[in-house]
């Protein structure tokens, strides 16, 4: 149970609100011809290229133009798409119907480490339905590709902190990875780190 002092809620995305399948992806991508790209692909942080995608530090199209580089014949950017985001796996439409709840009672932030391909992906697949909007669920979000910046660096979570206007003691934040929540804690964020699938919403009864 929270105490009174927690105002704020921040979520991970990949992890905590959508289920990941890395086996799958790592699959589509061998299919495609590529299949040493296992070392590239983590559940918490991507590495090489995959990394620089989700900083925004390359764009969608440089991003499968490196893909092509890797693989063993042309590839179209639909395949590509489609082998990449084959690592969402859906978020289950309780989690969706508890933000709502949530934002009734809390300011609620998204802090991702994420890319434009997934989330353009996400927001017309899985914040889309039933006609609302990503926007219906939070007060703000914060995304990597956006702000040239990845968890665990500081920098994130400082910029969030100041930009959304809130108090690191009046904040939860919850990510499956342990390196982000150690990040989160020196700057005096409170953390939760669940299990994969866990059901988080006891922290809230």
């Amino acid at each position: 149970m929270l105490d009174s002092s927690i105002k704020n809620i921040v979520l991970d995305f990949g992890g905590v609100l959508i289920d990941l399948d890395r086996r799958r992806c790592l699959e589509h991508f061998r299919r495609l011809g590529l299949p040493d790209v296992e070392g590239l692909l983590n559940d918490y942080r991507q590495q090489g290229f995959f990394l620089l995608h989700e900083k925004g530090l390359i764009t969608d199209a440089d991003f499968r133009n490196r893909v092509r580089n890797l693989a063993m014949g042309p590839l179209s950017d639909a395949q590509i798409d489609e082998a990449w985001n084959s690592f969402l796996a859906g978020i289950p439409a309780y989690k969706l119907d508890f933000l709502l709840e949530l934002r009734r009672r809390y300011k609620l932030y998204l802090l991702s480490n994420t890319n434009a391909i997934h989330w353009t992906y996400a927001c017309a697949h899985e914040f889309g339905k039933g006609g609302l909007r990503v926007e219906d669920y939070f007060d703000r979000l914060f995304l990597s590709y956006q702000m040239k910046m990845a968890k665990p660096d500081a920098d994130i979570f400082r910029t969030m902190l100041s930009e959304a206007g809130i108090r690191p003691e009046e904040t939860l934040f919850i990510d499956d990875a342990e390196a982000n929540c150690k990040a989160a804690q020196a700057l005096g964020i409170r953390t939760y780190t669940p299990k994969a699938h866990e059901d988080w919403r006891h922290l809230f009864q």
